[in-house]
């Protein structure tokens, strides 16, 4: 997990949609979407679309036509990793 990984990480405890994940980390959109990529492949993190409390499997193909809309959280990995870093 890169630095910038785990201070994504630190916003995900509870679920953030994309443009709060923006505004918090201050990462361009398409660095923070390089990121959640690298994160749903390590299993760290979860995503959410069209809304907060539908979890939506990670597929790299469809990935980047709906990132933007996507909700985000830390899984129960993602979080024990983050906390013992």
């Amino acid at each position: 997990m890169t630095d910038t990984e785990f201070d994504i990480l630190d916003e995900l405890y509870f679920v953030s949609s994309f443009p709060d994940l923006v505004a918090k980390t201050r990462l361009a959109p398409a660095e923070l979407e390089r990121h959640l990529r690298s994160l749903l492949e390590q299993d760290l993190i979860r995503s959410f679309w069209p809304d907060p409390d539908t979890e939506l499997a990670y597929e790299e193909s469809s990935f980047g036509a709906i990132v933007r809309d996507s909700y985000f959280l830390a899984s129960k990995e993602g979080l024990l990793q983050h906390n013992t870093r």
